[in-house]
């Protein structure tokens, strides 16, 4: 049976919120999108002196950051650090450039790093534009480094990869050496995703009906599922056929029996898991994967005191649970040893 390992989401969360920054670098170093360009009607300025906005071409990527901008007449590396929100010596050094030096107009300017930076040795990709859209991590890569070198938050670089999260201590889970990863998503129609979905008490998308424009691609990036895995819990589905408007796809393992989560479950009218069976071998881990639970264990909360969850385990570091215990897989609907 093949497995698909995603750690739990609820420590997830709580690990992205504690990403160390890298040394040199903070979120003001990633290029933005100038103020001018995010307002519909342009303020009023309160001095006949003051300098227009960029009228010069911006290349964006597949998630709207800007990467390159081709300047225009009157531009200074000065404004158009301040337009992008970056140092103008960081522009400058990003195109090999000293500070206050003169732009000619038609000049195309990098708004990112221009080659391998700490963090961040491996190989790129590109595509005619320049726009990077593949790389290779190296040994001693890290997440900061790869965000900072092709001007992407760690959300976007997951959202393009179809995973949940692209952080876990240790780098175990997605920084892995020699691993090859993409950088941009592919374009979906612009119809896909407003489709009717169907969430547990965790707010976790379990099923989801598609609509008109909807694709393998654009599934993958709203809910974090790669194709493999959508075939795999929709038997009906074919990787090389569209998937027709009005079907029904589940986006949890669910039915499917995986390693570490091969009990039984019950579910309600809708199909939402409610309890699960425990089975020999089972883990916190692969439960949670396979019914889209967030905190396990508060669904399983003790009825008296502050302590941790009720059910019992052969093996703790390991997070494997005694079988034949039924737990709850329901925030809303928890099971409260009377006992504790």
């Amino acid at each position: 049976m093949r497995t698909f390992q995603r750690p739990a989401w609820s420590r997830a969360a709580v690990i992205l919120l504690l990403l160390a920054g890298l040394a040199g670098c903070s979120s003001s170093d990633h290029p933005a999108e100038p103020a001018s360009a995010v307002q519909s009607t342009p303020r009023p300025t309160a001095s006949s002196t003051a300098k227009p906005a960029l009228s010069g071409e911006t290349v964006r990527d597949s998630f709207g950051n800007a990467d390159f901008y081709t300047t225009a007449a009157g531009d200074t590396l000065a404004a158009v650090a301040k337009a992008y929100k970056l140092s103008e010596a960081k522009v400058a050094g990003f195109n090999g450039l000293q500070p206050g030096t003169p732009l000619v107009p038609g000049t195309r300017l990098r708004l990112m790093p221009a080659g391998p930076t700490r963090g961040a040795m491996g190989a790129a990709t590109g595509d005619v534009n320049g726009i990077p859209t593949g790389y290779t991590i190296e040994p001693d890569d890290s997440l900061a480094g790869i965000t900072y070198r092709f001007n992407l938050t760690d959300e976007q670089l997951a959202e393009a990869n179809k995973v949940p999260f692209t952080y876990e201590k240790g780098n175990v889970f997605f920084i892995r050496a020699g691993r090859v990863i993409q950088l941009q998503k592919k374009p979906v129609d612009s119809r896909s995703g407003t489709g009717k979905e169907v969430t547990n008490s965790f707010g976790q998308t379990v099923f989801y009906t598609t609509v008109d424009g909807d694709s393998f691609d654009s599934l993958g990036y709203k809910f974090r599922s790669t194709t493999a895995q959508i075939l795999l819990y929709n038997p009906s589905l074919a990787a090389d056929q569209p998937i027709p408007a009005g079907t029904k796809v589940r986006l949890i393992p669910g039915e499917l029996k995986i390693e570490g989560a091969q009990g039984s479950f019950t579910a309600d009218a809708n199909g939402i898991p409610l309890t699960y069976t425990t089975a020999p071998g089972d883990t916190e881990r692969q439960i949670v994967f396979r019914f889209g639970v967030t905190d396990l264990r508060a669904a399983n909360r003790p009825s008296r005191g502050t302590g941790g969850a009720w059910y019992e385990f052969t093996d703790l570091p390991a997070g494997e649970l005694a079988p034949g215990q039924t737990i709850s897989v329901a925030l809303d609907r928890p099971i409260n040893n009377p006992e504790r």
